[in-house]
């Protein structure tokens, strides 16, 4: 029993990678109709809401009593605000091929973060399969295709923040994983981003001079209400969760990589249903982020930093 447990957290990283595959996939669809603001903060909204009823069901347990839960709101200030601002920003004013290259890069800031905040000395073997899975991803990235127009240094900028904010973000979850639950960090995180998101649209939405009771108009199309619902109770709450609980039982070095399977799982979501050509540097660059995942688990030693309590507190 104990060694099936044992796979737990690699089972909830592949569900995550899984589940953030698919959204690209929504969130095209939501964009079509509703503008990236209003679809983050109907995603939130949603998502703090069902977090809340799994809580008032008795689902799920939290327990704050006599907790510190400053570290929980720089963690969600991390992410997903900051990193989701950032990188809408940075694909803004660069490409799409430059914004994924930059974002691929995250595992690669978690290992240095890591070693530096959480003293996870990651070993050759690691390093050498990290950096394997993240030339995977720009191996894809590139062969599709990189727009060299457009560029400019605030959009260098800007990815460069939403990348260091997400390697912040992995460091806090598995510091805050040893006084906090993965859903009681989660809980946080949803409540955080709704309220900071809606605030930004309602702002958004009163400067363009739109009434306010026409806030929630454009959940009646389905284009947008489907991609909420996906985003707002699978990207978002059980994603999350599971990303949370990876992050609590694996190395944060460890952990990042399984992100780099999302682009895998798009390129699959593309393949079989909207039908996309699939290329040959497509299954090159997959086979290379699965053995760089695979690599860097099965050298990692799986085991708990060493913090002391003032450093959590």
């Amino acid at each position: 029993m104990e060694r099936i447990k044992s796979y737990y957290p690699y089972l909830a990283g592949i569900g995550m990678a899984s589940i953030f595959g698919f959204s690209f996939m929504f969130t095209s669809m939501g964009l079509d109709v509703a503008s990236p603001m209003e679809l983050i903060a109907y995603r939130f909204l949603l998502a703090a809401f069902m977090i809340t009823l799994l809580w008032v069901f008795g689902i799920i347990k939290l327990n704050y009593r006599g907790k510190n839960l400053w570290p929980l709101f720089l963690l969600s200030l991390s992410e997903p605000v900051v990193y989701f601002i950032f990188e809408t920003y940075g694909v803004k004013y660069t490409s799409s091929s430059l914004s994924g290259l930059m974002i691929a890069l995250i595992p690669v800031a978690v290992t240095a973060l890591a070693t530096v905040f959480l003293k996870e000395k990651p070993s050759l073997y690691q390093l050498f399969f990290i950096l394997l899975s993240v030339t995977g991803v720009a191996f894809i990235i590139f062969m599709t295709g990189v727009e060299s127009r457009n560029r400019s240094i605030i959009g260098f900028v800007y990815l460069l923040g939403a990348v260091l904010s997400a390697a912040f973000y992995s460091i806090l979850a598995r510091k805050s994983s040893l006084e906090f639950s993965p859903i009681e960090i989660t809980f946080v995180m949803m409540w955080f981003a709704a309220i900071s998101f809606n605030f930004l649209n309602l702002i958004d939405r009163l400067a363009k001079g739109y009434p306010i009771s026409d806030y929630f108009r454009d959940l009646t199309d389905y284009r947008v209400l489907i991609p909420v619902l996906y985003l707002g109770v699978l990207s978002s709450v059980v994603a999350y969760f599971l990303n949370n609980y990876a992050l609590s039982k694996l190395p944060a070095s460890q952990a990042s990589v399984f992100a780099n399977l999302t682009t895998v799982i798009s390129v699959i979501a593309g393949i079989t249903i909207r039908r996309e050509a699939f290329y040959w540097y497509h299954i090159i660059g997959a086979i290379m982020i699965l053995i760089g995942v695979w690599g860097t688990n099965y050298f990692g030693k799986v085991s708990q930093p060493i913090i002391s309590s003032e450093e959590t507190h």
